[in-house]
């Protein structure tokens, strides 16, 4: 496998070894397992990454990620087993510069990455929502270098998650978002990953939260990464606008890059 050497600085950006996992820890947090109302949507996700540790790879080697991951959101007005039926794209546009072992292997690609088709269900209840779902990675991005975009595997990912509001007000909430991946190639371990927040909405509007991640390859592989940060944000509904920033470090992990990760979301609906 081309890209082993990597051993996973962003799990969307380019592939751990022997592991699956597309998606990027640390795009979601506040009021994630949220499916909003019926409509359409687009969600803006600029990722900066920077590690220069990690166990399984000789010293002074490390990576920088710049991506930006376009997801289109499609809320129906139909229900299937009493949820909120909705589809979605990712079309990611992904850079990468990588150098190992103080530049023994340099390798600086950017391009188009792998996208995603899927579907999830919103349910909502009176101090709760949950959501779960399922889709698809598909093998488009560029690999034949190892910072390219693409991961050279179809991968199947499954969603479910959960939000709780801690106050009658519903200004108090913890959400946990959770990804099971599976990938097309046997050889390839899968994934779990959990996005979590604790977050509280002011009374002008801002919310602000403590945010985490943690990764764990299953199937007894021994990758595994948890990162700590804090996100804000703010929605403007005279333009159906939103914009949240969050910064993680990564605290801790285990035969994978440690590092920390910047990340400006745009939400726009129409």
């Amino acid at each position: 496998m081309k890209k082993t050497i990597l051993a996973a600085a962003l799990a969307s950006v380019f592939p751990a070894a022997a592991s699956a996992g597309h998606y990027t820890p640390g795009v979601e947090a506040i009021r994630a397992a949220v499916v909003p109302g019926p409509g359409l949507y687009y969600k803006g996700y600029a990722v900066r990454y920077d590690a220069d540790e990690n166990t399984a790879l000789p010293a002074d080697s490390e990576v920088s990620v710049n991506a930006l991951a376009n997801r289109f959101i499609w809320v129906t007005e139909q229900k299937l087993l009493g949820g909120d039926l909705t589809f979605e794209t990712i079309i990611p546009v992904i850079q990468t510069d990588l150098s190992i072992a103080g530049g023994a292997l340099e390798s600086d690609e950017w391009g188009l990455g792998d996208i995603f088709f899927g579907s999830v269900l919103g349910w909502h209840g009176e101090r709760w929502d949950a959501v779960g779902g399922i889709g698809v990675w598909t093998e488009t991005g560029r690999d034949d270098e190892p910072a390219d975009p693409g991961l050279g595997y179809t991968e199947t990912m499954l969603t479910f998650g959960g939000n709780v509001y801690l106050n009658d007000s519903k200004d108090l909430a913890f959400s946990t978002l959770g990804r099971y991946s599976i990938a097309d190639d046997s050889a390839i371990e899968d994934e779990l990953l959990l996005e979590w927040a604790l977050s509280k909405r002011l009374a002008t509007g801002l919310e602000v939260g403590l945010a985490g991640y943690e990764r764990w390859q299953l199937e007894g592989g021994d990758q595994e990464k948890h990162g700590i940060g804090i996100e804000a944000g703010y929605f403007w509904p005279q333009t159906m606008t939103g914009l949240n920033l969050a910064v993680y470090d990564e605290y801790s992990a285990d035969q994978d890059f440690e590092g920390s990760l910047l990340r400006l979301t745009l939400t726009k609906v129409f």
